[in-house]
């Protein structure tokens, strides 16, 4: 208790310090009601391993399930704690700084699939704390074999890290604001972005591994194999995600940090907080389950920002933030859903939104769109303040039958997109050709769109379309569709399949580094003429991609050129099934 009251102690120093106590008020005050999927845990919680385990036993069979939890971990230090974190679990420390909790123990993501394969480890993550993995796989390392939708955010692993299981495949994957004192060992996985973190080693390579604004990032250069690494020295504009704190007075507040330009390193390395501003919890409704989008409405339309609990939310009408500053947070993977053929979400075209932390499911009729970020013909700036998307996931299919023409439209200038998994189902429920049909995962109109880590697959047209000026992605993972019945079922005006990228021929800027496309054909005589389509350099001498890889994976199909009519072909048959191209033009 002694050992409890003094950390507690330091802990109210260090927030007091840092300037981010909450204002109060009595809504503050009050230990906000959660709902029973968040739980909320310190180090003297009764039980508090079995309780963690019995989420785990709920949720690592849980691919396709409703079932959504949030773990929040008060300040302190937890001793001899093991976390293990399966499906639609999110693992949240509640510290001003991810050092005032403490785990010394175990995080770990352990291979859904047979054959220690976690190449659908998905939806599941961890945010703001610390962990020494004295109980992980040995010497002092944490596993985290995950694929795509696993957020690491804000977090200091004291120690060393492994990101897959034994010899079996992972495909993940992001870090963000992360230090690792040690060594990082990404083994066997298929990519990785990492933004704004650091460690004492990196090791591995597989075929994309991006690094943007990090410190200690490995030497070697794509397209060397062993070395396939793209590295950007500093990231030229992010602002870091909100995150769920409690104070020194045990009043809970939402930190949304400000703008960094030109970054490098984790944003919590100084004595001080990095620049922001505090959001005391009384200025948000807390959504839970049963909320109607009337309500929710009403709630925005009120001044209110809305933070979504775990769970399944059915609606009946599209959200609309429409006020400047709205922030929107989702814990736990709360899950929105409409089956009346209206969108999820709607913005509109203001300055300083922020949406984080949501996942969106299609529904049974097509919306048009799951989220649109401002009208179409949208014209105000937002360079100063732009819009943030933070670890926003779409599906098309999987838990049952869904359709969308595009997931996420983009059509606010400036607009920033910090990690997202655009996902067209290719297992589970309501999978086929016809039942879970969406033609495209992001649609960008809007101009100066900045994109960190984005993974979009599946889609039967063009996986991403761009069409506004200035954009700028770094680190694209896709994987095109596996299902097209017949070539001629897949064909687009520039010839067999549809690009996995595209580039309209009216933009005039635009720059991507990290690109990675991959084939996985079911049906034979199926073929993709070309990854990714631009305009003619001679038109466009503004548009420049640079580290682009393309796969053959199974044994059928080819994708014939990387980028128009450059790049060696990857076949599965009769030649190398992987391509590469450092620069183009």
């Amino acid at each position: 208790m002694r050992c409890k009251t003094m950390a507690m102690q330091v802990m109210a120093g260090s927030v007091l310090a840092a300037g981010l106590a909450a204002p109060a008020s009595a809504a503050d005050a009050a230990a906000p009601d959660f709902g029973p999927h968040v739980h909320v845990l310190d180090p003297a919680t009764p039980g508090i391993q079995q309780r963690i385990d019995d989420i785990y036993a709920a949720q690592q069979p849980n691919h396709f399930g409703p079932r959504r939890d949030a773990i929040l971990l008060k300040p302190g230090t937890y001793q001899n704690l093991r976390i293990p974190v399966g499906f639609y679990t999110q693992v949240l420390g509640l510290g001003a700084r991810p050092g005032d909790v403490h785990v010394i123990g175990d995080l770990r993501s352990t291979a859904f699939l047979d054959g220690d394969n976690a190449t659908q480890n998905f939806w599941r993550g961890a945010e703001n704390f610390a962990v020494t993995p004295t109980l992980g796989i040995g010497d002092n390392t944490m596993q985290w074999a995950v694929s795509q939708a696993v957020p690491l955010r804000r977090m200091h692993v004291r120690g060393n890290i492994r990101l897959n299981q034994h010899n079996g495949w992972a495909s993940g994957g992001w870090f963000s604001d992360v230090r690792v004192d040690g060594q990082v060992n990404s083994a066997t996985q298929q990519q990785w972005i990492s933004r704004n973190s650091q460690w004492g080693r990196w090791v591995g390579s597989n075929w994309n591994m991006v690094f943007v604004g990090v410190h200690g990032a490995p030497a070697g250069e794509f397209p060397t194999p062993g070395r396939r690494y793209t590295k950007v020295d500093k990231t030229p504009l992010v602002r870091e995600k909100p995150y769920l704190f409690v104070d020194a007075a045990g009043r809970y507040a939402v930190r949304v940090p400000a703008l960094r330009r030109d970054s490098a390193g984790v944003s919590w390395a100084g004595a001080k907080a990095a620049p922001g501003r505090t959001l005391p919890i009384g200025r948000f409704h807390i959504a839970r389950p049963g909320d109607t989008a009337a309500a929710l409405n009403a709630q925005l339309a009120a001044g209110r920002h809305l933070l979504f609990t775990p769970g399944e939310y059915l609606l009946t009408e599209t959200l609309q933030v429409n006020r400047a500053g709205t922030v929107v947070l989702g814990i736990g993977f709360p899950t929105l859903r409409s089956d009346n053929g209206q969108p999820l979400v709607k913005t509109a075209d203001v300055d300083g939104l922020t949406v984080a932390g949501l996942f969106l499911d299609a529904g049974q009729a097509d919306s048009g769109v799951l989220m649109e970020v401002a009208p179409e013909g949208a014209k105000r700036r937002h360079r100063a303040d732009p819009t943030v998307l933070h670890d926003l996931f779409f599906r098309v299919g999987g838990a049952a039958a869904g359709q969308v023409t595009t997931a996420l439209r983009i059509n606010a200038h400036d607009t920033l997109v910090d990690h997202t998994w655009i996902w067209r189902a290719d297992h589970g429920e309501g999978v086929g050709w016809t039942s879970n049909p969406s033609a495209h995962g992001l649609w960008v109109s809007g101009e100066d769109v900045t994109i960190y880590g984005l993974f979009v697959e599946h889609f039967q047209k063009e996986q991403v379309v761009w069409q506004g000026n200035g954009g700028r992605v770094y680190f694209y993972q896709s994987e095109i569709p596996y299902d097209p019945p017949t070539q001629p079922q897949w064909r687009s005006a520039t010839g067999r399949g549809f690009a996995a990228y595209k580039v309209a021929d009216s933009v005039t800027r635009h720059e991507a580094w990290g690109l990675g496309v991959y084939s996985v054909f079911l049906k034979p005589d199926v073929v993709l003429d070309r990854a990714i389509e631009v305009p003619d350099p001679s038109k466009a001498p503004g548009v420049r991609l640079h580290h682009m890889i393309t796969v053959c994976l199974a044994d059928k199909g080819s994708i014939e050129r990387v980028i128009n009519d450059a790049g060696e072909p990857a076949r599965c048959q009769g030649g190398s099934n992987t391509a590469t191209l450092k620069d183009y033009p």
